[in-house]
């Protein structure tokens, strides 16, 4: 069967690889189309575009960047026509994939949601649009259930595949010290890391019997990293993320699934964010959840301490990260990552979808 693909993040592009290897052990003879990264390109999936040249983060910067986030829906619609795939599954990157599901609906291609986009917190309005276009929506929160159910809205709960990719337990750290590291997931998104990455950086000179480590990533290029860097005493660590937390004695990290790999890794964490005036005010407008991590959502209490635009000032994270150096605080934090860990149950996301998915276009 085909398979026509769209992430728009790297996280979706981790979890659309996982996807495409259970698939295949399922159905030996799946052809894949894809919008994604350089894990599913890993993956020998023919890819449309990068993840690098969709992301686009927030009200302004998708207004900015209209005229090309409008070139690409028309262009999605025009390819998956030609390809004509007998599933169309959509990883997150909601803004774009719900334009791109009303599409697929209307032309009789069964639409599939893996990560359904986060209604909860804002857009409850989408719940009908789903109903009426999805096929199958598979959600990796627990408490998405209960969120679901009460909205009369059939959903498969698979877990979180977040669990699955750690379990490999394969990762590579190519740097070599002595010192205890801190590490800095700065982001994704140039946006996000011009704004963000320079506050981290802030903080480095308080902390001299300590390694910063910046996690890079392949689709930015390393001279964007090192420009802001300017002359700091801080090394990078390209595209190694998940042995960087292996390594790491604390964290601090953009708000993002970054904060739960973080705490999947046992690292204590301070939660980062920073955005533009105008999109951070038309969010605190429509947000609905106490926390911005999801951490701490999932807990449904401040487990991790959380640094939002004005409040992410180096006054702030030098208190926040003495905090998580000291012992009592990381216990404290240790011990609700425990919780957070049985909370999202079992690992098996990527095979429970596979299985679901095929099982739904045999029928």
């Amino acid at each position: 069967m085909k398979y026509y693909i769209i992430s728009g993040e790297a996280s979706g592009d981790m979890h659309a690889s996982n996807l495409v290897v259970s698939i295949r052990e399922k159905d030996n003879a799946a052809i894949f189309r894809a919008w994604g990264g350089d894990k599913l390109k890993a993956e020998r999936v023919d890819l449309v575009k990068h993840v690098q040249d969709l992301a686009f983060m927030g009200f302004w910067e998708v207004l900015k960047n209209i005229i090309t986030v409008v070139s690409n829906i028309r262009f999605c619609k025009s390819d998956l026509l030609k390809f004509s795939p007998d599933a169309l599954i959509l990883v997150d990157y909601p803004g774009f994939n719900i334009h791109i599901a009303k599409f697929a609906k209307r032309n009789g291609i069964k639409v599939f949601y893996y990560i359904s986009p986060q209604i909860w917190a804002w857009k409850k309005n989408r719940i009908k649009q789903l109903k009426k276009l999805i096929e199958k929506i598979f959600i990796i929160l627990p408490f998405e259930k209960k969120f679901f159910k009460e909205n009369n809205l059939e959903v498969e709960y698979v877990g979180h595949p977040l669990l699955d990719e750690i379990a490999k337990d394969d990762f590579l750290f190519s740097l070599q010290t002595n010192k205890p590291i801190i590490a800095l997931f700065p982001g994704s998104r140039k946006q996000e890391i011009k704004r963000i990455l320079p506050k981290m950086l802030s903080i480095v000179d308080e902390f001299s019997d300590y390694l910063f480590v910046v996690a890079t990533i392949n689709s930015i290029e390393i001279n964007f990293y090192k420009r802001i860097i300017g002359n700091k005493n801080v090394l990078l660590s390209n595209n190694e993320s998940y042995g960087l937390l292996k390594k790491a004695m604390a964290a601090l990290v953009t708000s993002g699934t970054a904060t739960l790999e973080t705490a999947l890794f046992n690292v204590p964490q301070v939660v980062c964010y920073k955005t533009n005036v105008i999109t951070f005010l038309l969010a605190k407008q429509m947000v609905t959840t106490k926390f911005i991590s999801l951490v701490n959502i999932i807990m449904d209490k401040l487990v991790v301490k959380e640094l939002i635009q004005s409040g992410l000032n180096k006054k702030n994270l030098l208190s926040a990260l003495t905090s998580i150096l000291d012992n009592t605080e990381r216990e404290k934090i240790l011990n609700n990552y425990k919780q957070l860990k049985s909370r999202l149950g079992e690992k098996g996301a990527s095979d429970k979808v596979a299985n679901l998915i095929i099982t739904d276009l045999i029928k």
